[in-house]
Order: C-alpha cells, then structure tokens, then sequence
C-alpha cells in the first residue's frame, strides 16, 4: 500500500510537471521566437520547477558557503542522484543558465523544448558529438551564460546512489575558459524522489543541497585539468559523508 501510494506521488508530481509547461506553454512558444528573449525562458523554467514541485508537497532549501556573486559567469558542477537535481538546482541559481544533458533525454516531449532553445544535449559515446556540445557550451560562457554540466554525466546505476568518477569535460571548459566552478553538493534529493530500476516513488519532503564555494580557475592550465577533477570530486564527497 505505502509503495503504492508513493507511486501515485510520482505520477502526480510528473503531471503537474506537465500540466504547469503545457499552462505557460504560450509564453514560452513567443519567447523562443527570439535568441535576445531565451534568458526568459530560464526564468520561466525555474518558475514552473518551483510551483509544480511545490503543488506536490517537494521543496528545495539551499546552503552557500559564502556568498555568490552572479553578476560572473560559472561552470557548475553537481553530483547526480536524482531527477529532482534539475530542479532544485535550477531553482536556486540567480543567474542567465543553462544545462548540458544526454542525447536521449530529447524524446521527453518537455525537455526537447530547451533542447531546442537553452540547453545543450552531447553523445558522449560520440568524440565529435562531445567536440561539439563543448564548443557550443564555450560560445553560452562567451555570451554569459553560466553552464550546469553533472560531471558523473548520468545518475548511478546503483542504489543507495554512490558518488561516480567524473568526466574532465567540465573540468577543461573552465580552464579553457578561464571562469570559475562552482561544485553543488545534492545529499539528498534521491530520497525524495528515487527510481531503484525495479522500482520508483516519491514522497512530500524537502530536499536540500550545499553550494560550495567558486574554484577559481584563471591561473590553471589544462596540464590542470585531472587535479582541479580530483579536488571538486574530493569536495563532494566530503560533504555527501557528512549528510
């Protein structure tokens, strides 16, 4: 009966997903008329993460280590364990950004939308689809628009989700780039919402995350890359233990 229940959760969670992107829908067919107006669908994509979460009983309280300052651009880097990482991440950001995901998320009928306007998708079995999406990425960090990359590049297989290796794409993109990274700390979102791969549910609740504070990369080579990988993983893991 409990599994049930928490099942039924998801679903409703997942249709006020859709019922809030199909609501503001309009809008966000007017603004993705015009590059200069897409900063607008960031903000209405945080809006509808917020209130359709929030109709499901799930909120997202943040913890900064010190102070952000927005107003620059970022690589931001989290771990990955649950669906509801988008989410809480997006929703605590006060800054112009945008996602780098799978390929095969574009078949879901809402994030194809910001496939196609804000976000960046990469086949990372493909060296010249990655070729691509990094340079693409680059050109949103040249514009000022910070970029969201989960460094584990999926959720984990495993259940209770265990913190993976991470991929240096991230990780050379801000030295390239010469922009700072943020490493984001999500402890407990797969609590709220989780998928076992033999089963899934959702509950109320609140899920919290820890921005760290920026890594400052202008004084790094790429010769950098692995150690400013090994530091940011060290950092997550850290916090993940004492959660």
């Amino acid at each position: 009966m409990k599994l049930a229940l928490k099942r039924i959760h998801t679903y409703f969670y997942r249709y006020s997903v859709g019922f809030f992107f199909i609501l503001f829908w309009p809008v966000l067919f007017l603004l993705s008329k015009k590059t200069g107006l897409y900063k607008y669908i960031n903000k209405l994509r945080q809006f509808i993460a917020f209130i359709s979460s929030a109709s499901s009983g799930i909120f997202y309280r943040a913890t900064f280590e010190e102070p952000i300052d927005w107003s620059r651009t970022y690589v931001i880097c989290p771990n990955h364990t649950s669906n509801l990482d988008v989410s809480a991440i997006s929703v605590h950001l006060r800054n112009n950004h945008c996602f780098m995901a799978k390929e095969e998320l574009r078949s879901h009928f809402i994030l194809n939308f910001f496939f196609n306007t804000i976000d960046i998708t990469v086949n990372r079995e493909s060296k010249m689809s990655s070729f691509r999406a990094f340079k693409k990425a680059a050109e949103k960090l040249n514009e000022g628009v910070s970029m969201v990359i989960f460094p584990e590049a999926t959720i984990p297989d495993v259940y209770p989700p265990a913190l993976h290796s991470f991929k240096n794409g991230p990780f050379r993109l801000a030295i390239e780039m010469k922009v700072p990274i943020i490493p984001i700390s999500c402890p407990d979102t797969w609590k709220v919402l989780w998928d076992t791969g033999l089963e899934f549910g959702s509950r109320p609740g609140i899920c919290d995350i820890f921005v760290h504070k920026p890594i400052q990369t202008a004084h790094l080579t790429l010769d950098d890359a692995d150690a400013l990988r090994d530091e940011v993983h060290a950092i997550i893991k850290q916090k993940l233990q004492q959660a």
